[in-house]
């Protein structure tokens, strides 16, 4: 057994009444991956913020190396050899990658000038014995997020962490960029570094850490090897009780077409084309879901549906109403909800509290108030149904969005949006769930595809993008797959599988009746 590199000791932290980390103690060893996991709300990025300097403890002990420590800043725990990549990264959008990796720590010449070319040549020879692929001249804003995290893990060790913490790491990567993101992490693993991974991932858990701590409502709940956990017992610990399975699906036929696209062109920001000649129809009472590798189409079709993208041709309707050109507002007013891929941007507004983010879409309608008189105990009263519902942690109305961890942040806006589904004040339809599960607990999707499946039998017709191919697979009634802006393989659950929509997603089909190649067997799942 390894000298422990960090320890934490009965470490308490409070946020007014609010405990959100009490008495956990954890040990990280040199060279391991050490996944951190539990609910949101469950104290798990307190916990490493507390570690890194962004939050002192009330209570308790940090051993760095056998030496006590107390970080006053993110910039003392980077002294001392900790990094941490944050679920919402902390780049400059403007500047290049070799700019953000050296940003306060800049080469200079001799008359103290920012010396690019030098800055540029140390992040390309240090993202070379790496193994990460970046460009060093390349301006962040024209990056992917997989890219973009690149530069972040890069700029912690750049600064010479030896000890790195991701926050969420795969909340918003396609799958490709999973695998290249766990090679990396084995890399790195294999020359000493350490890795806090917060996850609520089982899979991720089984396919790459070495140790796990289970934190629940604060505490620790569990703590072992993570060869000797199964990812049932994980998820009861987690969620304090077992899953039970989601019900079969109805046998009974769909009905009428309430959300219909027909012969679709989009056009993405630059001008290309985006959506070409897409062509899809969900009825009443039915699941359709939609996969597809990011940056096929979804995004473009997604905000034609609902109103935010103006299509070249082609039509949408809602309910049998042309809303091909409509306005967001009156797309949404002919009984469309919608829950948004990106919470921060389009889901909710982060300086509202939470109570007022529960009725946007509906502010202007009589019962709920208008302008400055928005608000009240009534509307706080009516929150506390959804935020109880959903689980939403803190489930005060008045807290601001901001306050949210980014998985009750998506909690949020889902309780939002099914309630309308459920019943609003305006005749709901259809549904559209952009990624509805992205970022959030395993009790938190369980109770999401729970209501998805309420959704479409109690009639509504319900359209689920998502980048998982196993929620597709247990959520949907049908399926089709979307690649390079056309639907090019329709099909259900029961008469396919990942392998086989991987296949069509990345424009392989061809290869789908070809043995699969002889690879090295991957590592077990616990």
């Amino acid at each position: 057994m390894s000298t422990p590199e960090v320890v934490l000791d009965r470490v308490t932290k409070r946020f007014g009444r609010f405990v959100a980390n009490d008495a956990i103690s954890l040990t990280l060893v040199p060279g391991e991956v050490h996944a951190l996991v539990g609910e949101n709300g469950a104290g798990k990025s307190t916990l490493m913020k507390v570690l890194f300097g962004l939050h002192a403890p009330e209570s308790g002990r940090i051993l760095l190396d056998g030496h006590s420590v107390r970080f006053g800043s993110p910039e003392d725990a980077l002294a001392r050899g900790l990094g941490m990549v944050h679920q919402h990264f902390l780049l400059v959008d403007s500047l290049s990658v070799a700019e953000n990796v050296v940003l306060g720590r800049e080469p200079r010449r001799a008359l103290g000038a920012f010396d690019r070319a030098k800055a540029e040549r140390d992040v390309a020879e240090r993202a070379l014995r790496l193994g990460l692929p970046v460009e060093p001249q390349a301006r962040i804003a024209d990056l992917s997020v997989g890219q973009q995290q690149r530069v972040e893990i890069l700029k912690a060790l750049y600064r010479g962490a030896r000890i790195l913490i991701l926050d969420e790491p795969t909340a918003v990567l396609t799958p490709q960029e999973v695998d290249e993101l766990f090679a990396l992490l084995r890399t790195l693993r294999s020359q000493g570094t350490s890795i806090v991974l917060i996850t609520h991932k089982l899979q991720e858990v089984g396919a790459l850490a070495d140790h796990v701590t289970v934190l629940r409502q604060g505490r620790v709940v569990g703590d072992g090897r993570a060869s000797e956990m199964s990812r049932e017992r994980i998820a009861e610990l987690m969620v304090g009780r077992v899953l039970a399975p989601l019900q079969a699906r109805s046998a009974r036929a769909a009905g009428d077409v309430a959300l219909e696209a027909a012969s679709l062109e989009v056009l993405d920001d630059r001008g290309a084309q985006a959506v070409a000649g897409l062509s899809l129809a969900v009825r009443a009472g039915e699941i359709l879901g939609i996969a597809g590798v990011e940056g096929n189409g979804q995004h473009e079709l997604l905000e034609a549906l609902t109103g935010l993208r103006t299509p070249t041709s082609g039509r949408v309707s809602v309910g049998g109403r042309d809303v091909t050109r409509a306005p967001a507002r009156d797309v949404r007013a002919a009984g469309l909800a919608n829950i948004p891929s990106d919470r921060l941007d389009r889901g909710l507004i982060a300086d509202m509290t939470l109570a007022e983010n529960l009725v946007l879409g509906r502010q202007h309608d009589a019962r709920v108030g208008k302008g400055p008189w928005l608000g009240g105990a009534a509307l706080e009263r009516s929150a506390e149904g959804p935020l109880e519902s959903f689980d939403v942690r803190p489930p005060d109305p008045r807290v601001r969005a901001s306050r949210l961890s980014g998985g009750n942040q998506q909690k949020l806006i889902a309780a939002r949006e099914l309630g309308f589904a459920a019943g609003g004040s305006q005749a709901t339809c259809a549904l559209i769930a952009a990624h509805p599960t992205r970022g959030v607990d395993l009790g938190a999707i369980d109770a999401i595809h729970r209501r998805l499946i309420e959704a479409r039998d109690a009639g509504l017709a319900v359209l689920l993008v998502s980048s998982e191919l196993s929620e597709l697979l247990a959520v949907s009634d049908r399926l089709c797959v979307l690649y390079e802006g056309r639907i090019v393989h329709e099909t259900t659950p029961g008469s396919t599988d990942e392998r086989t929509l991987g296949l069509h997603m990345t424009g392989r089909a061809s290869l789908i009746d070809s043995p699969l190649p002889h690879t090295q067997a991957p590592e077990p799942l616990a």
